[in-house]
């Protein structure tokens, strides 16, 4: 049988697809790859659907091998350098790998996390209709837990496609972008200030964000009549409130009720913005109506319907067009160091 076979990977290599949905009633969340833009990208470029079960990478990539085969892959996500037996794979290109080679992913140059699809998916039963792994409930993903070097995760190998590749501008970072939010379901439990705080403020991503919420840094935001409520549901983007008036951002492995106020919802298509900010990165929110955010949402869709249709035939190793190249803000992570000081 053919298999992916880990070599190394770091702590937090999960098996993720689009989610698993119709079980929060129970107290399961919706797990899912946190960044759903890259899950999808990855798998166009190797002809799989948009939700199809890929491995997610926090951070750190991972080395693997090949037992059959041919199989074709792609990673897409965060930057990192991917070379297979030792020869560069071109950013968000799909590779032939064949019986015995070795596929290596470097750890993230920017961003947190990327996605590696292999043509045809993997051949694990779902477990509540899908593959990913939610750790807290020890349901879905490889066993139910994060992969761990020598795990052989068998490939349902389908014919290998041809070697395609997508614009790198489809996956921008947006380091610089305010988070949109929607306000509610609780803003009325903050005072005013409260809420010229929560969209003036900078935040930072603390050492404490992972896939269940993002716990930020900065000024506290202030509650109107304390901050225990009745509790209820919470969902992808809520933004909790608790007492030392820090906000936390609930996401994928999120738990599914809760008692702090919820000021805010992250956008659907704004989950990844906030999603690839490592810690200390600044986030600023700003505060959109419900219709532009169902607009967002419908443009994201389409985007992601459309992944396949703009998936081009692979160059190699050939430069991307000169329009590309000056697309790119390839000066992005530089600081002033006399500011810095």
């Amino acid at each position: 049988m053919t298999a992916l076979v880990v070599q190394e990977c770091g702590p937090m290599t999960t098996i993720q697809d689009a989610g698993r949905f119709g079980w929060q009633r129970f107290g399961v969340s919706n797990a899912g790859a946190i960044d759903r833009l890259a899950l999808a990208a990855a798998n166009a470029l190797v002809g799989n659907g948009p939700g199809a079960a890929a491995i997610e990478f926090t951070l750190l990539g991972g080395v693997f091998t090949i037992e059959g085969g041919p199989a074709r892959v792609a990673v897409a996500g965060a930057p990192c350098a991917v070379a297979l037996d030792g020869q560069p794979v071109p950013a968000m290109t799909s590779a032939l790998a064949h019986d015995g080679q070795r596929l290596t992913i470097g750890p993230a140059q920017a961003g947190v996390f990327a996605y590696l699809a292999v043509a045809g998916g993997l051949d694990l039963p779902p477990q509540l209709g899908s593959l990913s792994l939610q750790p807290r409930a020890w349901i879905g993903g490889f066993q139910g837990r994060p992969f761990q070097p020598g795990d052989r995760v068998p490939l349902l190998l389908a014919e290998p496609p041809p070697g395609l590749e997508l614009a790198l501008e489809l996956l921008p970072l947006e380091a610089d972008a305010p988070v949109r939010v929607v306000f509610g379901p609780q803003d009325d439990h903050f005072t005013p200030n409260g809420i010229e705080t929560f969209l003036t403020a900078a935040y930072a991503v603390s050492r404490e964000a992972d896939r269940m919420g993002y716990r930020l840094t900065g000024p506290p935001v202030q509650h109107l009549n304390g901050y225990n409520i009745v509790s209820d549901g919470v969902v992808a983007g809520s933004v909790q409130v608790p007492g030392g008036g820090e906000p936390i951002v609930m996401m994928a492995d999120r738990q599914t009720t809760g008692g702090y106020p919820k000021i805010a919802t992250v956008i659907s298509a704004d989950l990844r913005v906030l999603a690839q900010r490592r810690p200390g990165q600044r986030v600023r929110f700003a505060g959109i109506n419900i219709c532009e955010a169902q607009r967002l949402a419908r443009e994201r869709a389409q985007l992601i319907a459309a992944f396949p249709a703009r998936c081009r035939p692979a160059r190699g190793g050939a430069l991307p067009p000169i329009e590309e190249l000056l697309a790119l803000n390839l000066a992005g992570a530089a600081v002033d160091a006399l500011s810095e000081t």
